[in-house]
């Protein structure tokens, strides 16, 4: 979390369930480069290779990356532009989060959360595999990660706008971690 954030307890237990399972999910990116080495490996040393560990790279990447985000959220370590933002006041910064938020994430977050899970819906129905005979069967389950992991995104957006709101307001907070 942002230095100059307060405490607000539930917002911090969220934070917490977030940054743990983005954590968790993170550890794909250890399983991503044995299997880049393996297949380079297959590969350069054995004339070989597989479509199959192909593709389980980018699963894995998606994996790692989709789900890392809430956890960049929660941390607040994305990427902001920021011209103007340090030099605002905390009330100041809180209220352009809530805007932000409220205006720009939020609304996003939720449009593409809803169209996803027709999109992994219709996946799963067909029962989509890869369009490669030797690739990866269940093609759903990777397009899954979308919905999953924006539904977590969208809780962070969440808890960090009650927590925003809450420090703009100043409703009880205790001022420390």
């Amino acid at each position: 979390m942002n230095a100059d954030n307060k405490a607000v307890p539930f917002c911090d237990k969220v934070d917490a369930v977030l940054y743990r399972i983005g954590y968790i999910m993170g550890w794909s990116y250890v399983l991503l480069i044995l299997v880049i080495i393996l297949q380079i490996t297959l590969r350069k040393g054995f004339s070989g290779g597989s479509i199959a560990l192909e593709e389980l790279q980018w699963h894995l990447y998606a994996v790692a990356m989709m789900f890392g985000l809430a956890a960049a959220q929660v941390k607040d370590s994305h990427v902001r532009v920021d011209l103007f933002y340090s030099r605002f006041s905390p009330k100041t910064r809180y209220l352009v989060e809530v805007l932000g938020i409220c205006v720009l994430l939020l609304p996003f977050l939720v449009v593409v959360f809803l169209n996803s899970l027709d999109y992994v819906h219709e996946s799963w129905r067909v029962g989509e595999r890869s369009d490669a005979s030797a690739g990866l069967p269940y093609r759903w389950l990777i397009k899954a990660v979308i919905p999953a992991s924006f539904g977590l995104m969208i809780m962070a957006a969440l808890s960090r706008l009650i927590r925003d709101f809450v420090l703009l307001i100043g409703w009880g907070v205790s001022h420390g971690r």
